[in-house]
């Protein structure tokens, strides 16, 4: 049912939408930090938000294995949407990119395992 209601959008590219949907967790985190950077390079504020919003929403606060990673992590997307909002897009998209190299490396790391 969710398929079909994201394909029914007319505004929605349905290659990127089937790509999502096939996509696993690891791989939806690092296209919402793709979509950050690429919108914080642009300088578009509005879009950047709506990325680390969605960087915050994949938080785990629930489990304590992960609950001090999830809080700084947190500080820091809140220091990113603060900068964002001073026009400071080279340091978020610095962060940003810096936070999406050591994902990727984790993730990386945890398929060898």
């Amino acid at each position: 049912m969710y398929q079909a209601a994201v394909l029914n959008r007319s505004k929605i590219n349905p290659y990127l939408a089937t790509q999502v949907l096939q996509s696993s967790p690891e791989q939806l985190l690092i296209k919402v930090y793709d979509f950050a950077v690429v919108h914080s390079e642009k300088k578009d504020m509005i879009k950047t938000n709506t990325a680390i919003m969605e960087l915050i929403g994949f938080l785990r606060f629930d489990d304590e294995k992960y609950k001090d990673l999830a809080i700084n992590l947190l500080r820091l997307y809140q220091f990113c949407q603060d900068q964002a909002r001073k026009s400071n897009f080279s340091l978020v998209t610095k962060i940003l990119s810096e936070l999406r190299e050591s994902w990727l490396q984790t993730i990386a790391n945890n398929k060898a395992l």
